[in-house]
């Protein structure tokens, strides 16, 4: 699935136009990355946790030529799916205990 069908499913699903979804998923995206920049976690019940983990400095190889080139240390995204999201992705979603 594309953005461009999450919008269409959700202006379905919520009976708004294609116009009001995409405002509001690119509000939602918009707010994840602000949250995220200033280093905060966004947690989303059911669904996962957005949050933010420093990669260390190492050393790589150029695949051109084999050289070792050092790589700066950086910030990169995380995500980890919730309990719900994780057993629906497994078809777990929706079964009760006996």
């Amino acid at each position: 699935m594309n953005k461009a069908e999450l919008i269409a499913a959700v202006a379905e699903k919520a009976e708004i136009s294609k116009t009001k979804a995409a405002v509001a998923l690119d509000t939602v995206i918009a707010s994840i990355g602000s949250a995220l920049r200033t280093g905060d976690k966004v947690t989303l019940v059911g669904f996962g946790t957005f949050s933010v983990a420093t990669r260390g400095p190492r050393t790589g190889r150029n695949p051109r030529d084999g050289q070792k080139i050092k790589i700066a240390a950086k910030k990169v995204a995380k995500f980890k799916p919730g309990k719900k999201l994780a057993d629906d992705v497994n078809g777990k979603g929706g079964k009760k205990k006996k």
